[in-house]
């Protein structure tokens, strides 16, 4: 298996002279499968930057106009309430599924955060890709920490202009109430993932 992807990176890499002749490449292999539409290889603004070599995204202007673009997108919970059940947050965190073609469109999308993030210490299976959220609570629940942590589950690229973090919020993957429940699970005193272990 190893062999093959390496052969298949090698093709890639040699056949396409530069990224947009490979994006071209895709957008023509790709189709409507179930609710996953072609759609969704249309890249936007952030995305087009992101997509970049590294040696083209080191303009200052233009990734502040990146995150400018990014932090005006926020919306905020309409009733000025952030958190929700963590118990709820707790299921929305473990759950990987959602926006594949094999899901189920009627059933909600996971956030799948365990996929990057050690939460609850006493989990034995997490990534690493992102940092350790474990006793984030201790942050406490202030305005600042609230739209702080809103905003980064909303869409992170206000702060981190090509974070590999899914952009939760603005591209409609949870709902404002399983973002709620998240910002729970994460500030929550009693969440799990604000209580130490016990040695």
């Amino acid at each position: 298996m190893i062999r093959i992807l390496c052969v298949l990176a090698l093709v890639v890499t040699t056949s396409f002279a530069r990224a947009d002749e490979a994006y071209e490449a895709l957008k023509a292999s790709v189709v409507d499968k179930n609710f996953v539409k072609t759609d969704r290889i249309e890249r936007d603004e952030i995305q087009a930057f992101c997509s970049r070599p590294r040696s083209e995204t080191g303009d200052p202007e233009e990734a502040k106009a990146i995150r400018e673009l990014a932090m005006a997108g926020v919306v905020f919970p309409a009733d000025g309430v952030f958190l929700g059940d963590w118990e709820r947050g707790y299921a929305v965190a473990n759950n990987g599924k959602g926006l594949q073609y094999s899901d189920n469109p009627e059933e909600p999308n996971g956030g799948n955060c365990y996929a990057c993030h050690k939460l609850d210490p006493r989990e034995v299976a997490y990534g690493t890709i992102g940092p350790p959220l474990t006793g984030y609570g201790n942050r406490g629940q202030s305005e600042v920490v609230l739209k702080y942590t809103w905003t980064k589950l909303w869409n992170t690229h206000a702060y981190n202009v090509c974070s590999h973090m899914p952009r939760f919020g603005d591209q409609e993957i949870l709902t404002e109430q399983q973002l709620k429940d998240v910002m729970a699970y994460l500030l929550d005193p009693k969440s799990p993932v604000n209580i130490p272990v016990e040695e």
